[in-house]
């Protein structure tokens, strides 16, 4: 299915969360939640992104900088992931890293072609040129190489920074344009000073303050749903996961039993994943957590179907025939069940 076009602009909070933040552009990348990760311990907020954002959006956000992530795609092939070229002309610093710096070689006149062995592993990193990028760097450095693919050629409007010996262009930065790109992965902890290299990024190269902490964001956040709900009722899902789990603590702290969070137990949680999101989210928050039983529709429905990127198509499908569900009850309404966990709804 092809994507959706990206959503229209949308005007940013002016808070202390929107004056100085780093935008993640996300190719598919297995990285893009840790690049985020790293930027934000350097005290800078950082937001992923679709890649292809449009450029009315990215001034709306008004970030100091852009990081593209790198991504299982071939920049040459037709269907590949990219973005608006016109990004690289906004004057905001660029990081393309591994298929995000590829994407940035080609777009501004370079070539990338697969290189003669798929590169996956430590190599060792000759710097070229100690640039504000790369500075304090020594002059070789251990880095994490993931990529099938290389660029083999850049315009003259290039200079390249480091090498491999695999890879003549390991690092690269234009010269006209704030526009930079790494070959090797700085966020995983196999590349031990990429730390260092993503700080140079985000305080020498964007000019980031590094004032934000994560206290300020959890209670600006909650300020701005707080306002934004009203008196209004909201309806969050629960999967056990992180995220859902951090979007719930936040909605419960700002409009608290205004809050209903529903959990569909659908027999693929893990292992007592039901019983700890029940306690957390009763005993701890106390919210107004309605759970609903769905393993045996879940499990029948997918029963003989091997293929994983099937059930997201005969899912529906197939339990469309078994008509609508109940109706949760309310947690303080049902009373617990021979073998159930106490709390929470039960359907």
């Amino acid at each position: 299915m092809d994507p959706q076009p990206a959503p229209e602009a949308e005007a940013v909070d002016d808070t202390a969360i929107a004056r100085e933040r780093v935008l993640v552009l996300d190719f598919g990348s297995q990285y893009a939640q840790l690049i985020a990760r790293r930027v934000r311990e350097q005290h800078v907020f950082c937001e992923i992104v679709r890649h292809d954002i449009t450029v009315e959006q990215v001034r709306a956000h008004a970030p100091a900088g852009l990081i593209l992530s790198g991504g299982p795609s071939s920049v040459y092939a037709g269907a590949a992931p990219t973005c608006d070229p016109r990004l690289f002309e906004l004057g905001l610093p660029v990081l393309g890293i591994c298929y995000g710096m590829q994407l940035v070689c080609q777009a501004l006149g370079g070539r990338v072609e697969s290189a003669t062995t798929r590169e996956y592993g430590p190599a060792r990193c000759a710097i070229i040129e100690h640039s504000d990028l790369l500075e304090g760097l020594p002059d070789e450095i251990d880095v994490w190489m993931s990529h099938g693919d290389q660029v083999t050629g850049v315009s003259a409007d290039f200079t390249s920074l480091a090498r491999t010996p695999s890879c003549p262009i390991a690092a690269v930065r234009h010269q006209r344009l704030p526009v930079y790109g790494l070959q090797f992965h700085p966020e995983v902890t196999h590349t031990p000073l990429g730390g260092l290299l993503l700080r140079n990024f985000v305080t020498t190269v964007c000019r980031c303050q590094g004032t934000w902490r994560l206290g300020d964001f959890a209670r600006e956040t909650v300020e701005q749903l707080r306002r934004r709900v009203g008196t209004a009722r909201v309806i969050c899902g629960l999967s056990g996961g992180v995220d859902s789990s951090v979007t719930a603590a936040l909605l419960y702290q700002a409009i608290g039993k205004q809050l209903a969070c529903i959990l569909i137990d659908n027999g693929l949680l893990r292992k007592d994943e039901q019983a700890a999101v029940i306690a957390q989210f009763t005993r701890h928050f106390r919210a107004d957590l309605h759970v609903v039983h769905a393993e045996d529709r879940f499990l029948e429905a997918l029963d003989g179907v091997c293929d994983p990127q099937e059930p997201g198509h005969a899912l529906p499908r197939r339990d469309r025939k078994r008509g609508r569900p109940r109706r949760a009850r309310r947690h303080d309404q049902a009373a617990p069940q021979r073998g159930r966990p106490a709390g929470g709804t039960r359907v």
